[in-house]
């Protein structure tokens, strides 16, 4: 029996065209996850691994659902191997109930690690080459440095009792911004 595994790591993608190539490649089942490829629990793959019969093989679409690093993926062919089961990834064309399926897998596992490896590499080094020019990545600020210094002045402006004269809920709505955005800024000591 081919059992179809799919996999989708952002909330927004839709699983529905992993799914059609999976039921079109003869899938009797398929599984999905919603979840990144980097958390070793994923309940659906859980269920699927489960499943897996003698003579049954596990179809993907991409090596890259099925795991992000040469040792997930080898822990994951030898699992299924010990069920009695094979692997087949239908854009890569890999098949591992052949001696020759089992070699490619695992160059492929290889590169397909080493290319990620190469892409984080590049985007640490795009990061620090735009903070070298002066470019911070995140979120705009919300305030600007004037308001920041209102906020810290209004923060420890006290009345003749001694307390503070304006709570920080109070600031934030003369600012225009939420209660957490003004304790962010505010150098409380």
């Amino acid at each position: 029996m081919d059992l179809g595994y799919a996999r989708v790591s952002i909330r927004d993608q839709n699983p529905d065209s992993q799914r059609d190539r999976l039921k079109a490649a003869g899938c009797d089942r398929v599984y999905i996850d919603t979840i990144s490829g980097s958390l070793s629990s994923r309940p659906e793959f859980d269920k699927v691994l489960d499943a897996l019969r003698e003579g049954d093989v596990l179809v993907f679409t991409k090596l890259d659902r099925l795991g992000r690093s040469v040792k997930m993926l080898k822990e994951i062919a030898d699992r299924v191997q010990a069920a009695g089961a094979g692997l087949r990834a239908l854009d890569q064309n890999i098949d591992t109930t052949t001696a020759e399926g089992r070699l490619f897998f695992h160059i492929l596992a290889a590169f397909a690690e080493w290319e990620r490896d190469l892409i984080t590499a590049r985007t640490l080094d795009g990061l620090e080459v735009a903070r070298a020019r002066g470019r911070v990545g995140g979120r705009k600020r919300k305030l600007k440095t004037y308001q920041i210094e209102r906020a810290q002045r209004m923060y420890e402006q006290t009345g003749q009792d001694g307390k503070r004269r304006y709570t920080v809920q109070q600031i934030a709505d003369e600012l225009g911004v939420k209660r957490t955005t003004v304790y962010g800024y505010l150098d409380i000591s």
